[in-house]
């Protein structure tokens, strides 16, 4: 009996499953300057001396890994030896970047500019904004922003598209809502989001033309945290957005015709969309911090509620396992739900103040 208990644990049929070995979790410490590595379940290691990671973002192109740090510094690294490769500072202050196939490019809010870097961190070219810069994306030969200050969305074309080092100039510029935040972008179709403005500014980038959709939210609750935007939040046939100071999230169709505002607990900050589509998980500023919500994304309705020891800084859905990964940044823990069956699985120990969650697949060994 024991050897057949014994063999249930082991295989993981007893406990819960064990996460694949194929998906490795980097989750930034913000309070220690440092990353902590997840694999197979356990904090494995933490990569020291990362800068500010108050705002920290990881992302991954092919084996490459890269790392921003609020502070300005841009880090080259490698997922697999969890070695940092190159290094350079764009500004005082940076808050997004994208990863071309010949380039980095870094939105910078202080120093007002936009620097375009080689994949291994070289410096090509400085665009001067005069404005603090956000929500940069990429499509085909074009590199989008938001500037912030200025109130409208800047297109830059390369000239040199196709060839080895970028030359970007300035191809459009759109005057949009008031105070731009964050932007997301689907085949073409750039969207962006405004603290002042009862609506969010969609730009055809086929076409560039503008339209301003209006928000039915009312918007009037103090803003304790930026909400942000991201690919996830686009399902197949519909957009969901964070509501600006309001207890909504914003449902539109594809062509932006107003669905419906799903009431949630609090003030939303991520609607993250499952791999599969089927679900969204909200996250909230102020005193509903240590709750999030699962809403589904064919009833538009909030089905299930998690309430954690701290604040939830943020939430990263597996796209391997049925798992959804929660930051609890003042329980020092990730904790993970398992998400066939609802229910919280397991808890992950060894961290120091966890935020952003970032998932590399490293293949099958």
């Amino acid at each position: 009996m024991k050897k057949i208990v014994y063999s249930l644990i082991m295989s993981g049929l007893l406990f819960g499953g064990t996460p694949s070995v194929e998906e490795k979790i980097f989750v930034v410490e913000r309070e220690s300057e440092s990353i902590a590595v997840i694999n197979k379940g356990l904090t494995k290691s933490h990569m020291k001396n990362m800068h500010n990671m108050n705002h920290g973002v990881i992302k991954f192109d092919g084996k490459d890994g890269y790392i921003i740090s609020r502070d300005g510094y841009v880090m080259k690294f490698d997922p697999i030896s969890e070695k940092i490769l190159a290094e350079y500072k764009t500004s005082k202050s940076a808050i997004g970047f994208v990863i071309g196939s010949n380039y980095v490019a870094v939105a910078n809010y202080d120093d007002k500019s936009v620097d375009i870097l080689s994949r291994d961190l070289k410096p090509i070219d400085k665009i001067v904004t005069g404005s603090k810069n956000v929500g940069i994306k990429i499509y085909k030969d074009m590199l989008i922003f938001a500037q912030m200050d200025s109130d409208k969305v800047t297109v830059l074309k390369d000239k040199n598209f196709g060839k080895e080092v970028p030359k970007f100039e300035i191809f459009k510029e759109i005057k949009v809502g008031k105070m731009p935040f964050d932007a997301m972008i689907e085949n073409g179709t750039y969207i962006v989001g405004f603290f002042l403005s009862k609506s969010f500014g969609v730009v055809d980038l086929d076409s560039m033309e503008y339209k301003a959709i209006k928000v039915t939210a009312e918007g009037n609750k103090p803003v304790l945290k930026v909400p942000h935007f991201g690919f996830w939040s686009l399902s197949e046939d519909k957009t969901f957005i964070p509501a600006v100071g309001d207890n909504k999230v914003l449902v539109y169709d594809k062509k932006f015709n107003f669905i419906k505002n799903i009431e949630v607990k609090g003030l939303p900050v991520f609607t993250a969309l499952s791999p599969n589509k089927k679900y969204i998980a909200v996250t909230f500023s102020g005193k509903d911090f240590p709750t999030i919500e699962i809403i589904d994304t064919t009833t538009l309705k909030v089905f299930k509620q998690f309430t954690f020891k701290g604040k939830v800084l943020h939430v990263r859905w597996s796209n391997i396992d049925n798992y959804l990964y929660v930051s609890v940044n003042d329980a020092n823990q990730v904790n993970v739900i398992n998400t066939d069956e609802w229910f919280l699985e397991r808890e992950i120990f060894q961290l120091k103040a966890p935020s952003g969650i970032f998932i590399y697949n490293q293949g099958k060994k």
